[in-house]
């Protein structure tokens, strides 16, 4: 086992057991509103984001990338303060434009990923400590209409490209328009097992008569 791989377990293992106690852990705010079998409809409030860029497959990616990024909320920062962790951590290849965000308009660029950990609501862009690690950014992801898909199964890019491919499927037959590019979203630990693990593809929306 790797000492990615163990830090990435106990990450997760305190998340799991902050979840068993009296704090569970922080997820993503969002309102659904439309619901079809997997699919859904959302509305996310803002959020700030901690993210770098990391190269390799699909898979290595959050590996290389949960290390700095657990560090960070575990204190690698100014003032070397403690963040809870939160829920999901999501992903996305870097390059490829984020809706209403920076950067835009750019290609995608092969085998590098951009990995976030959403930050807890009660910090601002102001109150948030300081990443020492250099390539560690933080980042405001403004309100946002999202089509969602949601899905069990092991983290291989061979799931997320058939349940992607039916998210887009599904977002064509509402007669949506694509504002931003798929992120792939985790919420489980590495050790929940495949079947039970809550995964998701998530792409930016907007719709006749809305207001995104």
């Amino acid at each position: 086992m790797t000492n990615q791989i163990r830090i990435l377990m106990a990450a997760f293992m305190l998340s799991g057991a902050m979840t068993m106690g009296a704090k569970a852990v922080e997820e993503a705010v969002y309102t659904v509103l439309q619901a079809n079998d997997r699919f859904e409809l959302r509305d996310y409030e803002p959020q700030i984001v901690a993210e770098i860029e990391v190269g390799g497959t699909m898979e290595q990616a959050g590996n290389r990338a949960f290390r700095p990024l657990y560090r960070y909320i575990a204190g690698n920062n100014q003032p070397r303060t403690s963040i809870p962790m939160t829920s999901p951590v999501t992903q996305k290849r870097a390059g490829e434009k984020i809706a209403m965000t920076a950067p835009v308009g750019q290609r995608a660029v092969e085998d590098r990923w951009v990995v976030h950990f959403m930050m807890p609501a009660t910090y601002t862009m102001e109150t948030l400590p300081v990443p020492d690690h250099s390539r560690i950014t933080l980042r405001e992801i403004p309100a946002r209409r999202v089509a969602a898909v949601r899905y069990s199964g092991r983290w291989t890019e061979r799931n997320y490209r058939r349940h992607k491919a039916d998210l887009v499927k599904w977002i064509e037959a509402q007669g949506w328009e694509r504002e931003g590019d798929p992120v792939w979203a985790r919420y489980n630990p590495p050790f929940m097992p495949w079947f039970m693990r809550r995964n998701e593809v998530l792409i930016p929306v907007s719709e006749p008569g809305s207001d995104g």
